[in-house]
């Protein structure tokens, strides 16, 4: 299958299903979702969601947040993965939003990642989400899904699965597909066991194509073995009837 055609039942089937696809963080501002995604790198969206309505609640904008100290940002973030650092990454952050852009956060890409703690998959996510700007985060999900599928070739990096995704998707869907491979990876095609029999890409996906292919040889190369085990048994076996006839032993007696 042409890659062409992968990215075209890729659209197709997820614009017909999950046209609105968005992200499973909560937030109501750009200021939340920015300290979401900081928080979120190497970390469930579930676990963030669960710490973030009180640590919201005590910072709700950068100007609050600015003024705390890395060990009270810890105390609201200590579950989360390395809080050590994301909670100096949060006030550093809040601190440079407050000096150079007014407390808000900026729409420019070159901008966003020169804050503590964002790199160019968060900025890609603020852009993209709170500014409806096309681009394309790469997560552990995005990447494993998009090699998988067979959307991306050799594509080692994030960053050269980012460009082959931008390359091939249509600019408007650039968003949303982001979601869509994000919620993917995360209910169905899972990193350790995919659940390949309920999801609904195998037709096109080039993992299960491929796997389906070794299988089948696999059981082919069993088939052969268990063949010339029988064959060799039965050689085996009128050579030792050969044997015994011309020793004069009758077979049905030699257990006597």
């Amino acid at each position: 299958m042409l890659k062409q055609e992968r990215y075209r039942l890729f659209v197709d089937y997820f614009s017909k299903h999950q046209p609105n696809a968005v992200t499973e963080l909560h937030y109501s501002n750009p200021f939340e979702l920015l300290v979401a995604v900081i928080l979120s790198a190497q970390c469930t969206d579930k676990r963030i969601n669960q710490i973030t309505p009180a640590l919201f609640e005590r910072f709700p904008d950068a100007e609050s947040l600015s003024k705390a100290s890395v060990e009270e940002v810890f105390a609201y973030i200590r579950s989360v993965s390395y809080p050590n650092n994301k909670a100096k990454h949060l006030v550093g952050m809040a601190q440079m939003l407050m000096g150079k852009y007014n407390g808000e956060v900026p729409p420019e890409h070159a901008e966003l990642v020169k804050l503590p703690g964002v790199g160019r998959k968060t900025a890609n996510v603020i852009v993209s989400v709170i500014f409806d700007i096309p681009a394309i985060a790469v997560d552990t999900h995005v990447f494993r899904v998009a090699n998988r599928i067979g959307l991306t070739t050799n594509a080692k990096t994030p960053l050269a699965v980012e460009k082959q995704l931008i390359e091939n998707l249509p600019k408007q869907t650039l968003g949303v597909a982001h979601h869509w491979l994000i919620l993917h990876g995360r209910y169905i095609c899972l990193a350790r066991r995919p659940k390949c029999e309920v999801c609904p890409l195998t037709h096109f996906c080039r993992y299960y194509q491929r796997a389906n292919t070794t299988t089948a040889l696999l059981r082919a190369a069993a088939a052969e073995q268990k063949k010339l085990k029988n064959a060799k048994k039965k050689k085996l076996d009128k050579a030792t009837d050969k044997a015994l006839k011309k020793i004069s032993i009758d077979p049905s007696r030699q257990a006597e």
